[in-house]
Parts: C-alpha cells; structure tokens; sequence
C-alpha cells in the first residue's frame, strides 16, 4: 500500500480507517484483493443503494458501451438522455404528480445544491439563504456556507456569508416550539435577519448525525416558506432514491418542495450524476448561465433508467426498505436497553439508521471492531459521535441479520472492555 501514502494526498480519509486495498464488488460485498469479503453498510456513502455491479444496471450499461453510445454530450440530445427523462417523468414525476424541469447541474451533489443555491437567488433577487444546524450540503464555498460541521467550513480558508443557520428538529430536545425563534426573526423589523431568498434542509441529514425530522415538523418548514414567500430547497442527495423508504425522503410529509438536489445513487450504478429539480415558473435561467462539463454523461443515465424501471415501476422496493428499517431500528432498541449506562440513543428513518454514542472515540471503535469482524460503516455527526449505516436497498434479510449481529458483537467488545 506504500504507494497510496507516497502520492496520495494526506485529504484521503475512508482508507484510513479500512486499511486494505479492495479489488472486486458485488451486491452487498466489497472483496480484499486477497479474496476476503466485507459485508459494505457503507454503499459508497448511500451511492449504491442497488448494491455493487447490480447485473440489471452492468447488462444496460454494457450493452450500451458495445454498441458505441454517446459516452459524453454536455447538454447535446441524445437517446440516452431521452430515454432518461421520459422514464423519470413517467415512473417517478407522474406517480408523484409532481410537476418539475430538470437541471442537469453537474456530477455531484455539491453541483445540485449550487445551481439550486444560484437559481433561488436569480429568482428572488436576494441574497439570504437560511440553512440548518448540524446540516451537511456539500464541499464547494456555496454549499459549504449552508454546511453546520465547522471543521468543513474551516477547510474554505474564506469567510462564508450570505447564510444563516436555524435549529434543526429536536436541536432544543422539545423545549421551545417549532420555528418560534426563526419566526420571530422573520417578523421583528429589529431582529436584523436578511430576507431570506431560500430555505435549504435535508429531510434526514446524514452527515449531521443520521437527524431525522418529524415529518410534522417538514410540513410545519413548508408552511412557514409559503407564508413568508420563501423558497423551500430540499437537499435529497444522501437520503433520496429510496434511502427512507419512498423514493423522495420528504413524501410521507406530503410537501412539495420548489427546488429538489439529486445526486449519489440516481445514477444507479455509482457512476456520476446529479440534478436539480424545479418549478417549472422557477425555469428562469439564461441559456448556459449554469453548465458544467460533465452535465451529460451517458452511462450514468443509461443505469439510471434501468433502476428507475427495474425498482421503481412498483412499490416492492419500498417496502422492502422500509421492512429492513424497522427491524434495525428493533435491533438497535434492544441494544440501547442492553446498555443503559452508555446512554446510547437510537436514530434514523428507512435505511439510513444509526446510534449515537457518548462521544467519537466510542463510536470510532465500535465501527473498526465491525471493520475486523468483515463489516464497513463509518461515523457521523459533529464529532464523530454516530455509528451511521447505510446499506444497499437490495440487501438480503441474511446480510442484514449478519450485519446486526456483527455490529451487537462489536458495540458489546467496546462497551464491556
């Protein structure tokens, strides 16, 4: 591995904690190049929600490799892009009725939440945008301005204006009502808060901390947007394309918010994509005002398409996502209950799931007796202080027993040493 360390950047991060060089993957499994298999709860940070060279997705991507697709289009037309939006209109846009124009901003998430960030102040004329507490939208300045974790925002060796944070869900534990003191603020002329141009939350934020909102408190966001003419931004880059269950992690609130970020598993097979979805009366760009380079890579909608059809044309999915959910969350009760002295505390929604310990050095530990045991999760939160899982969507129930009973075995080698 010296070579790694010889010319990679110390800014890597993920192998320091899986020191190993990893060569194939399939489904739930990365595999060493030695041959030792990991069960991944990782899914390269919720890219892989349909799991490693899913053989549905590997089968339309060469297929279309083979016949010499368009690889790289900018935002020229192509039948791969046709192909794309046409299936997204019908199996996720139509069932939803939601009424959107697609942005393609870019590769990342980050390029999702910046268009959204530009477009909002395009279209308001202001400049304000408000952001939550421990919230995470990405690593360029834009996105960094709306990020809570202050290591991140550190990092942009500038000052970072033009946002103002407000207290996420259960920031004060149920001690003050919901949006009193944003509220408070928008209505004083004395509070000294810029107009704001734009909300932006994530339904669950997972690098805060695998926070989930209440969906009464999402409903309460919307509400208070729309009598105040504020545009509501929902960040679904980590937590969208079924992570929570539905394919939008803000469907069960029955909201619709004006802008929408994608990123991460949209593309269905790692590969890189985002969007940004609008209102169509939000349509107000200029011709290239917002572009990227890699706005039109065709593999990555050739494999979108494919999962959109082969998951998403029922509910199955769903389901499934939601099912595997309960029963983590049942397994990591019992766990709680298991320990009373750690003051463990239980969180997420669907398949992003987690368990807050009393601080990092204890959740780090727990996550590299997993790593020892054959099983990858990482830590979240301000300071490292959740144990965070993602796993694939498609996981079997067996891995998924075999992932919770690693993760027991581990969180019991740390907390009874």
């Amino acid at each position: 591995m010296s070579i790694f360390e010889e010319l990679e950047s110390e800014v890597r991060s993920y192998s320091r904690g899986w020191p190993v060089v990893f060569d194939r993957a399939q489904g739930s499994r990365l595999y060493r190049e030695d041959g030792k298999p990991y069960l991944d709860f990782f899914a390269g940070a919720g890219a892989l929600n349909y799991g490693h060279n899913n053989p549905h997705l590997k089968k339309a991507l060469i297929d279309y490799l083979q016949r010499d697709g368009v690889t790289h289009s900018l935002d020229m037309y192509t039948v791969a892009k046709r192909d794309f939006l046409e299936t997204f209109r019908d199996k996720i846009l139509g069932p939803r009725d939601l009424d959107y124009k697609i942005v393609f901003p870019g590769p990342g998430g980050a390029n999702a939440v910046e268009a959204a960030l530009k477009l909002a102040r395009k279209v308001t004329g202001k400049e304000s945008v408000i952001n939550f507490t421990n919230a995470f939208h990405g690593m360029t300045l834009g996105a960094l301005s709306v990020t809570g974790n202050s290591m991140k925002r550190g990092a942009a060796g500038i000052p970072l204006v033009h946002a103002t944070p407000m207290p996420y869900d259960k920031y004060f534990d149920g001690a003050m009502p919901d949006f009193m003191y944003f509220e408070k603020l928008l209505e004083d002329s004395g509070s000294g808060l810029n107009e704001p141009a734009a909300v932006i939350v994530e339904g669950v934020q997972g690098e805060g901390g695998i926070n989930a909102a209440r969906l009464e408190w999402l409903k309460g966001l919307d509400d208070l947007c729309k009598r105040h003419n504020i545009l509501l931004i929902l960040d679904d880059v980590q937590m969208g394309c079924g992570r929570t269950g539905p394919f939008f992690s803000f469907e069960d609130a029955g909201i619709t918010p004006d802008i929408v970020c994608l990123s991460k598993s949209i593309g269905g097979y790692g590969l890189p994509m985002a969007l940004t979805l609008i209102k169509p009366e939000l349509d107000v760009w200029e011709p290239g005002e917002h572009n990227g380079t890699f706005r039109g890579i065709s593999p990555a909608f050739v494999t979108a398409t494919e999962a959109i059809r082969v998951y998403w044309s029922d509910d199955e999915l769903e389901k499934s996502t939601k099912a595997k959910g309960e029963r983590i969350a049942s397994s990591f009760k019992d766990l709680v209950e298991s320990y009373p002295e750690a003051n463990l505390t239980a969180k997420g929604r669907g398949l992003a799931r987690g368990v807050e310990f009393e601080n990092g050095e204890l959740a780090g530990a727990v996550c590299k007796e997993a790593f020892d045991r054959g099983l990858l999760m990482e830590t979240s939160g301000p300071d490292s202080e959740v144990m965070k899982l993602l796993p694939p969507l498609t996981l079997t129930d067996d891995e998924l027993g075999e992932g919770l009973e690693i993760i027991g075995d581990s969180v019991a080698a740390v907390l009874t040493k």
